[in-house]
């Protein structure tokens, strides 16, 4: 293993997991970590190289290696999972992306789609702020409301926003789980990452990319609402939308059986 293969692996707490060749990578969503995809994994490990790891400043990645310029926007993010495409995944791999981790994605397979045979994106938003015609779910003060409470109370904008981005009301017990990884991040590392994630704008990369796409849009998801899925599909020019049953934010927590189904079949039909 080379020097800048450990780099990586060491930064971003890179786990290679399963028994087949086609390399999968499993990226979380903002204020979580690879743990996140537990259920999942699984589920994959007879056909896959299955390659999970943390976003830096999430999970057990190195927190000296956090740079708030490198990180003021996703592709700062994109240049990691692009190291850990070239160095531990290789071409055609399997991209699954949860929430910010889906245009993540994105913005590396523009910059190198061969490394990327396919894109799974799991509640995508690549803007979540509403604009005219376009409605991403929040206006703008909504958003400054939210970063500003995360600013004066990071542990009470855990407890509050948790229920509400995962849905599910009857099964507290998920909401608890994503409150207490909201808890297990670093607090500025979090606020940084916050502020990344939801004032970015990235609709116009959208036509950028042509690497082929599935769309995992949940029902009832306050974060990124059905509009939003729509207009990723209409913007990816190789995509297919797949409406979920699943509702909230979270089917990797909540819904992970049919998380798995929706893959599957995708890939099934796709010939991987």
């Amino acid at each position: 293993m080379d020097q800048e293969t450990n780099f990586i692996i060491e930064q971003n707490n890179v786990k290679v997991l399963g028994r087949g060749t086609k390399p999968m990578i499993l990226a979380h969503g903002f204020g979580c970590d690879q743990n996140m995809w537990r259920h999942v994994i699984p589920a994959f490990l007879d056909d896959y190289k299955v390659i999970a790891f943390d976003h830096v400043g999430a999970g057990a990645s190195d927190l000296t290696r956090f740079d708030q310029s490198k990180y003021a926007s996703l592709e700062g993010y994109a240049e990691d999972v692009l190291g850990i495409c070239n160095e531990v995944a290789g071409p055609g791999t399997i991209y699954v992306g949860h929430s910010v981790s889906a245009m993540i994605g994105v913005l590396a397979a523009i910059r190198q789609p061969a490394l990327f045979e396919h894109l799974i994106l799991v509640a995508p938003s690549p803007c979540y702020i509403n604009d005219g015609d376009y409605i991403g779910g929040f206006n703008k003060s909504d958003i400054e409301e939210l970063l500003e409470f995360m600013d004066a109370n990071y542990l009470g904008w855990s407890h509050a926003l948790a229920p509400t981005i995962v849905g599910n009301p009857d099964r507290p017990e998920v909401a608890q789980e994503l409150e207490n990884s909201f808890c297990r991040t670093d607090p500025e590392i979090a606020k940084h990452f916050a502020r990344t994630t939801f004032l970015s704008d990235n609709r116009s990369d959208l036509l950028k990319c042509n690497v082929p796409a599935l769309i995992l849009q949940c029902a009832d998801d306050v974060i990124a609402p059905r509009t939003v899925g729509e207009f990723m599909h209409r913007e990816l020019r190789e995509s297919e939308l797949y409406l979920m049953k699943a509702t909230g934010h979270c089917p990797n927590l909540s819904a992970p059986e049919e998380t798995i189904g929706a893959i599957k079949e995708y890939l099934a039909t796709h010939g991987t």
